[in-house]
């Protein structure tokens, strides 16, 4: 079983046992050792549920596994001939791995 969940306007695709990261902005207080997920677009397997947004009464349970950042991206702004100089900046993004623990419909 699988579901499609929606978490800081990305969509992810999640199966029990399985480890996301996710944007730990979007999580609000990431002190939490378990996180629910009620955005869930629709559940997959042997009877799917596709939500008109959200499926009704469906959650996904995930637990913290750590809290890390991303792999540094690279911003870098320039115009020619405009006497702009060239500007390169760095940004990571403070990510939280998760484990998903269950999907209940």
């Amino acid at each position: 079983m699988y579901a499609i969940i929606r978490s800081g306007g990305k969509q992810y695709r999640v199966a029990e046992g399985q480890t996301v990261r996710v944007e730990r902005d979007v999580l609000g207080s990431a002190d939490q050792d378990k996180v629910t997920f009620n955005e869930v677009l629709m559940v997959g397997g042997d009877n799917p549920q596709v939500g008109t947004p959200t499926v009704s009464g469906a959650s996904v349970a995930a637990t913290v596994v750590r809290e890390t950042r991303g792999e540094k991206i690279i911003v870098f702004k320039k115009k020619r001939r405009k006497n702009h100089t060239k500007r390169k900046h760095g940004h990571r993004q403070d990510v939280v791995e998760l484990r998903i623990d269950s999907i209940s419909v």
